[in-house]
């Protein structure tokens, strides 16, 4: 018999009602491991659909599972020797507080998004000629919009030799880790203090997120217990505020953080992922791929997500934070469809979905299932053309490709045996299925 840890009923002044609906929200003690419950069968969650999430997680290398209903604990699991004083990194879902801690320091009158980087970095950051290098802002570096050469070897290199001019800040939109990682001497040149005592006086002390960031190469990365990951999230649905005390007061930034920031890839706020929107664009690509960013995931959500599957996702609308540490394999520095995976079992614990109207995620039908060497694949209704992707059980895409027209035959003879999600992002709709490759 599989341990599945359940957390059991605790009964609350504020419980919520038998359907999940919305209640007070909690928030934990800053010390301590004081945390009050929700039992998933109070909340009118379908329990018996908790299994095949557990087993999903365990198979896909997770270390630690957190899911907070209006802040208190629904879900609380941990896999192998992981526990919940374990310590693991964030990786580029610490982007996220970067970005808090940017928009912080300009509330606090340190600094300006609109100012030239070279206000704060000096003159010759980059190998581009004076002009070139003075239009880049900051806000260019949280909308990874600055122009700057992505082509390079080390997308990782700060410096000044790796930092080439390849358009107008503000005109290309790229995920360019090294301009990125420069918002790190951004804030502490600004501020006058190291990035860790930054991070220390405004989120350690005010929410007790415990994080800490270390060099690592050319980078400094987030390292925390998964609790800590689970009270960032909740300060941000609670809109920048800790137990109604405001940890950000400048609400313009915040909302900014967490709503396009250019017109280029919708799907990018300031460092922040965002669901729900037209389009979307990816790490690595130019390519602007139609549908939302995890149509099985909440419209309204923001979503920090991180190589080998580290993710944050706050829906303020259902009153969800939804963390997951581990060690994903692939080396995946945007893990959407893995996310999204997550989604639909977790959508069928909470007995509804939260993403994409159900009557989007019809309409594909795929045949033979099982498959060994083709699978026909069948698109009904309105749809216009779109991407139409294959991942494996991991989240990995091992296929994508584009569709103008309801029929496509593929190729499924090199891969090896196992489930594979479809996925088809359309114009006017999503639709999603599945099939089993037989060895």
């Amino acid at each position: 018999m599989r341990n599945l840890f359940i957390l059991p009923s605790v009964v609350l002044l504020l419980s919520g009602t038998l359907d999940g609906s919305a209640q007070t929200t909690y928030f934990p003690p800053l010390v301590g491991s004081t945390w009050q419950t929700s039992d998933p069968a109070a909340l009118g969650w379908c329990t018996d659909q908790l299994l095949p999430l557990h087993d999903f997680l365990a198979t896909s290398n997770s270390k630690a599972f957190i899911v907070l209903k209006d802040g208190r604990i629904a879900i609380e699991w941990y896999y192998g020797s992981f526990t919940q004083d374990s310590l693991w990194y964030w990786a580029s879902a610490g982007k996220s507080v970067t970005a808090f801690l940017v928009g912080k320091a300009q509330e606090e009158g340190f600094l300006s998004i609109s100012d030239s980087t070279s206000h704060y970095l000096g003159a010759g950051w980059t190998s581009c000629t004076p002009a070139q290098e003075g239009a880049i802002t900051v806000r260019d570096q949280l909308a990874m919009i600055s122009g700057l050469d992505d082509g390079v070897p080390d997308l990782d290199c700060t410096d000044p030799i790796c930092l080439n001019y390849l358009a107008d800040p503000g005109t290309r939109w790229a995920y360019h880790n090294a301009p990125y990682t420069l918002l790190d001497g951004v804030i502490a040149n600004a501020t006058g203090q190291t990035l860790n005592a930054y991070l220390n006086a405004k989120l350690n002390a005010t929410i007790g997120l415990g994080g800490l960031y270390f060099p690592i190469g050319s980078n400094n990365v987030l390292i925390s217990k998964p609790r800590g990951m689970a009270r960032f999230g909740l300060m941000m649905m609670a809109g920048g505020s800790w137990n109604g005390s405001p940890i950000m007061s400048d609400a313009a930034y915040f909302q900014d953080m967490i709503t396009p920031s250019q017109s280029l890839n919708n799907a990018y706020g300031y460092l922040w992922w965002l669901n729900g929107q037209s389009s979307y664009m990816l790490p690595g690509f130019q390519l602007v791929l139609p549908g939302p960013l995890m149509p099985n995931a909440p419209l309204d959500a923001f979503n920090a997500m991180g190589r080998n599957g580290q993710v944050i996702n706050v829906s303020p609308s259902q009153g969800l934070v939804v963390v997951r540490m581990g060690d994903l394999p692939g080396g995946i520095f945007v893990p959407n469809v893995y996310n999204d995976q997550i989604w639909q079992y977790l959508n069928a614990v909470i007995c509804a979905g939260t993403g994409v109207d159900e009557q989007l995620l019809g309409g594909l039908e795929l045949f033979p299932n099982p498959a060994t060497d083709l699978v026909d694949v069948h698109l009904s209704g309105a749809h216009g053309p779109g991407v139409l992707t294959i991942a494996d059980g991991l989240g990995r895409i091992m296929r994508s490709e584009r569709l103008t027209g309801d029929h496509l035959q593929i190729d499924v003879s090199g891969l090896p045996g196992g489930c594979y999600m479809v996925s088809f992002r359309g114009e006017r709709a999503v639709f999603t299925g599945r099939f089993v490759k037989q060895q």
